[in-house]
């Protein structure tokens, strides 16, 4: 078999090449095109059969996914990515700026976290719970039970203007 063999752009892949290409299993590929991430056509005896430019779409729900990035941010991000031509450059974009707004706001997340558990950890007393800093008294515990100020983090980011509220 030929590596760099040329071919054509319409030509169809099976969802053992697909898989082989991408590292991703074809028990996952069906997945993903349940979810309506990738799409194949069907042959007269019902097969899979995928277009190349699906390589790209596979290839970026599994980096999304070794990053834990939720595949429903993944279809959101690449709703508008058409699945029934080549993608051109000005779809993809469009998706990479819209994908680029989510990361972002995860960035943001992730970083108020590590600020806020640096400045506890730092405290000594390795609680959140017990923490005179960034929970006096306990006052969260009212609030429910589970990672309050995390969710309070996302919630601010969601809700934010893009201005940086860390103190």
């Amino acid at each position: 078999m030929l590596v760099n063999a040329p071919h054509e752009p319409e030509q169809l892949m099976t969802i053992g090449e697909m898989g082989r290409r991408t590292g991703v299993a074809p028990s996952a590929l069906r997945y993903y095109e349940d979810l309506g991430l990738i799409a194949s056509v069907r042959t007269a005896g019902n097969q899979r059969r995928y277009a190349r430019h699906m390589l790209r779409r596979v290839s970026l729900v599994s980096v999304a996914k070794r990053l834990g990035i939720p595949l429903a941010d993944v279809g959101a991000a690449f709703g508008d990515v058409p699945m029934d031509r080549t993608p051109s450059h000005a779809d993809w974009q469009r998706a990479s700026r819209r994908w680029r707004r989510t990361l972002e706001e995860r960035r943001r997340a992730i970083e108020r976290l590590e600020h806020e558990l640096t400045g506890c950890i730092g405290c000594g007393c390795l609680s959140l719970k017990a923490c005179a800093l960034l929970n006096p008294d306990d006052a969260l515990a009212a609030t429910g039970a589970g990672p309050r100020r995390l969710e309070d983090v996302i919630e601010d980011d969601e809700g934010d203007d893009g201005a940086d509220e860390r103190t």
